[in-house]
């Protein structure tokens, strides 16, 4: 667990490439289709279907990542100027359909799911550049219920972006953590 201030904590999932999604019984993906194929099974991640939304006007955002996680986000019907709050639907990683209601003022992106920051993404108008995410690329394989902080991911995103001389990239997502400070900022 890693605690983040007095009285604040976010349980950081592994989101190594080694272990980029859990299950309900705790195995990632990859040792799920191990513990199949040893078995004599077939390998159903192989066989997964996908679900894509295509995005209408009155969607914020649509899209998904690697994992199988497929979502929109639209504002909520009680939304307001004060309380900005909207409604994620879609389905998870293992193909169940969810529905979250999300209260843009309560994202803490030091511990948000990549649902929560796809919200908050759409919600303060980050800029995406030549169609990247300003998200960390690690997000990509993130499941549903995951925590992390974000901003420390951001800060890893710009040290390996700069150690592999992308000075570009760097700087877009300082750009982009940049912008999710500022939100914290407003808020506090």
């Amino acid at each position: 667990m890693q605690i983040n201030g007095i009285g604040q904590g976010c349980y950081q999932n592994n989101v190594s490439a080694n272990n980029y999604s859990r299950s309900k019984a705790g195995q990632s993906i990859p040792q799920r289709q191990e513990a199949a194929n040893s078995a004599g099974q077939t390998n159903t991640a192989d066989k997964r279907v996908y679900r894509v939304y295509m995005k209408t006007d009155d969607m914020l955002y649509s899209g998904g990542n690697g994992t199988g996680l497929s979502f929109y986000i639209k504002y909520a019907e009680d939304s307001t100027e004060e309380d900005p709050t909207v409604v994620a639907k879609g389905v998870d990683e293992n193909g169940n359909e969810f529905e979250q209601t999300i209260h843009i003022n309560r994202i803490n992106p030091r511990c948000a799911t990549i649902v929560e920051m796809r919200a908050l993404e759409a919600y303060t108008g980050v800029e995406k550049q030549n169609g990247l995410t300003s998200l960390p690329m690690e997000t990509g394989r993130m499941g549903l219920n995951d925590r992390t902080d974000f901003m420390n991911m951001f800060k890893k995103q710009i040290g390996d972006m700069k150690l592999l001389r992308q000075q570009k990239a760097a700087e877009y997502y300082m750009y982009s953590m940049q912008a999710y400070w500022d939100f914290m900022s407003r808020k506090n």
